[in-house]
């Protein structure tokens, strides 16, 4: 987990979304996909509140959910983020923002693929906007390290990724472990061409509930996945982790930064 108090993390994030261009509709075979897919949801629950749509895709609700983002507590941090979309790079395109506020224990998803910059740019009451939200350096905002991991078998030098991190660190029960599978592989099959997916899907409209509730899940557990993660987390170590965050988003928006391939799941050098 990544703690991000730096203006420029959220930059970029902000930045993806003001260099996003228009996307063609869905393809025929990504809405066949979808479509047979739709009629298995015999494991399908309800995780966290979403509007009837599973978006927040209006300005107005932008507007509203802006109000719901001032004055959270910072310490634990409030707010935990992921995105989807199609190829997430700089070649690729931003198509939904999850945010989980947990003082309130809402996940929202944020339809950057219809609204665009709308979504960081609309304002609330007080003026703020998720970009300056994100911008501030004075509220720490929670990711995971979404960079593509290797499925192979990983000495210890490669990074976990968040379901074995999940699995491996928050005592889940088979239950909470079946549902988490079942959700990882609906979706999975939507959307990964490994699984005879298309990315595609994640720009159809309404947004089909497989991927909803994977989405859903993305975020579920960040809160207490930090929890975790921090109670055992020294002054060196937290330093660490806060170097490091420095050091990936500096590569990150760096003209030669690669963001595919089996480097990705490395840990940071000096770790182990």
């Amino acid at each position: 987990m990544e703690e991000n108090h730096l203006a420029n993390i959220s930059v970029a994030l902000a930045r993806a979304a003001e260099q996003l261009s228009p996307l063609p509709e869905p393809s025929i075979s990504a809405k066949k996909q979808v479509a047979s897919a739709a009629a298995d949801t015999s494991n399908e629950t309800e995780f966290l509140s979403t509007p009837p749509s599973g978006l927040i895709d209006t300005s107005a609700a932008i507007s509203t959910l802006i109000d719901t983002l001032v004055n959270l507590p910072t310490n634990p941090p409030s707010l935990y983020i992921d995105l989807e979309g199609i190829y997430l790079s700089r070649f690729g395109s931003i198509s939904i923002l999850q945010l989980l506020v947990a003082p309130t224990d809402e996940t929202y998803l944020l339809d950057v693929h219809i609204l665009g910059d709308k979504v960081f740019s609309t304002s609330g009451t007080s003026g703020s906007t998720f970009k300056t939200i994100l911008e501030s350096a004075s509220i720490p905002k929670v990711f995971f390290d979404v960079r593509i991991g290797c499925n192979t078998s990983l000495p210890e030098e490669i990074s976990e990724g968040p379901v074995e991190c999940i699995e491996s660190g928050l005592g889940l029960t088979y239950s909470e472990k079946q549902q988490m599978k079942n959700t990882k592989e609906a979706g999975l099959k939507l959307f990964a061409p490994e699984h005879g997916g298309s990315y595609e899907v994640f720009n159809i409209r309404p947004l089909p509930n497989q991927l909803r509730l994977y989405c859903l899940q993305d975020v579920r557990y960040m809160p207490r996945l930090w929890l975790h993660y921090n109670a055992r987390l020294g002054r060196a170590w937290a330093n660490k982790v806060q170097e490091a965050t420095k050091d990936r988003v500096a590569l990150s928006q760096s003209k030669s930064f690669n963001g595919k391939g089996q480097h990705m799941a490395l840990a940071p050098t000096g770790w182990f």
